[in-house]
């Protein structure tokens, strides 16, 4: 299975908004609350929601959806960089 991982802050209505979305597909998902690590806040507090993608023990970037794609395009999207999902 798929494991991507959600960097996130509390209050953050982008991230909460892709949670969602990502929570809809079949995929594993790990949230990490960049308030709760020194290092992932210093890289990206201006920058959540950042979607990345676990490959081995290294992370890959993803492409940030819009706010505005639907759950579909969001799989889509996905899809279109780490491949189709298992079932």
């Amino acid at each position: 299975m798929k494991t991507l991982i959600l960097y996130s802050k509390p209050g953050c209505h982008l991230c909460e908004g892709l949670q969602e979305k990502l929570e809809t597909l079949p995929i594993q998902l790990e949230v990490r609350d960049i308030t709760q690590n020194q290092q992932w806040f210093q890289k990206y507090q201006y920058e959540v929601p950042v979607l990345t993608q676990l490959v081995d023990v290294a992370e890959q970037p993803l492409p940030r959806p819009s706010p505005r794609a639907s759950a579909e395009q969001v799989a889509r999207m996905i899809q279109t960089h780490i491949g189709p999902f298992e079932a």
